[in-house]
């Protein structure tokens, strides 16, 4: 497991499970009637923002490059790079 593409592709994977934990402790902490219910999740969603946090600090650890990227001369300069395209589904006027 030396290979950077498949570490990228494990930290991928584990950063989406993470995702998918916290949107659910987060739905959970808000929907909960009862304080230890509330409790319980935000321990969950602080937890899962640690690990999240972890996993960075370990990619980055593994490939010091990725901590600093270098910046395009252009992105001092411009937005244009920085708006959104219109929905598709939307008319422009």
């Amino acid at each position: 497991m030396s290979d950077p593409a498949e570490l990228r592709e494990l930290f991928h994977t584990l950063n989406n499970q993470l995702g998918i934990i916290l949107s659910h402790a987060e739905l959970l902490e808000v929907k909960a009637k009862e304080d230890a219910q509330r409790a319980r999740a935000t321990l969950v969603v602080t937890t899962t923002l640690e690990a999240l946090a972890t996993t960075r600090q370990i990619r980055f650890a593994l490939e010091p490059a990725a901590e600093t990227p270098t910046p395009r001369s252009s992105d001092s300069d411009s937005t244009e790079d920085r708006t959104l395209p219109p929905d598709p589904g939307t008319t422009v006027r």
